[in-house]
């Protein structure tokens, strides 16, 4: 081989190295609120179709007492289906009554109780997001007692900058990363004009959970299919450290017609991607 083909060859592998390496996602997730108002007629037909689509997680939402299923008819459910629940959103006034919310977690074996968003009253201030990162920490220090993650996740309100200075930032520097992890959810941030890019790359060691979320354009009120919005999933997911241990959940929040197509076109996008 002469040196000009030897180089053809090597910019053609870096190329190539850039673009892929063949690997798909080991396991797909999602978000129960994706499908909330079909959850509210009958959740059980929700399940079932969501393991139908091919998902083999669902992150479930304990801030709606899971539509009103007990937890142990509900794991029966999941485990018929074969589901499980590694994480579940909840309101923020867990930290009122955690050792129920608990309780409930180890029967429904989730590793994570993400508080979905900050119940902060009247206009927010810096100290308000300083305030709830040390219930937060304390919270997540009782749960690791028990063999369960206290999360967070980021809604577009939290990255608007307070007095020139952006809560969201503040607020996941003071939490503790031995007792609380984060979840990004890339669509949100893109609503409010941030990069999910850059936060991932500014706090990889902080991110172990996700929502997949496209949106039609970045500042945008809504949200879009995977396939149809201007984020790069495949480069996202691709950028994510250690994916492998991370938990990826898809969520669509509006839809072009049905949310059950929406999400089974989603899932079809996103378990055909190589990266």
């Amino acid at each position: 081989m002469d040196r000009r083909t030897f180089l053809a060859a090597m910019a053609a592998g870096s190329v190539a190295g850039r673009v892929g390496h063949g690997r798909r996602l080991n396991r797909i997730g999602l978000q129960l609120y994706s499908l909330r108002d079909d959850a509210r007629k009958d959740l059980e037909r929700v399940i079932v179709n969501i393991a139908a689509f091919g998902y083999r997680d669902v992150e479930l939402l304990g801030s709606f007492d899971n539509f009103g299923m007990p937890p142990a008819q509900l794991r029966a459910l999941l485990d018929r289906n074969g589901l499980r629940a590694p994480s579940t959103h909840v309101a923020g006034t867990i930290v009122d009554n955690l050792d129920r919310e608990l309780d409930k977690a180890l029967a429904l074996g989730h590793q994570y109780l993400v508080v979905a968003s900050l119940p902060i009253q009247g206009k927010p201030t810096l100290d308000a997001y300083r305030s709830w990162a040390d219930h937060l920490n304390e919270a997540g220090r009782r749960a690791r007692e028990r063999g369960v993650w206290i999360g967070f996740h980021n809604h577009a309100g939290d990255l608007a900058p307070i007095d020139g200075v952006v809560p969201y930032d503040v607020f996941l520097e003071r939490t503790d990363a031995s007792v609380v992890r984060h979840q990004l959810d890339m669509g949100n941030m893109a609503m409010a004009n941030r990069d999910p890019f850059e936060y991932l790359r500014r706090y990889p060691s902080r991110y172990f959970l996700f929502h997949i979320k496209n949106v039609p354009a970045r500042g945008a009120t809504r949200d879009a299919e995977l396939a149809a919005g201007v984020l790069d999933i495949k480069a996202f997911v691709a950028a994510i450290p250690d994916i492998d241990n991370k938990l990826l959940f898809v969520e669509q929040e509006t839809y072009p017609d049905s949310p059950f197509e929406s999400v089974r076109r989603d899932y079809q996008y996103i378990s055909g991607l190589e990266f």
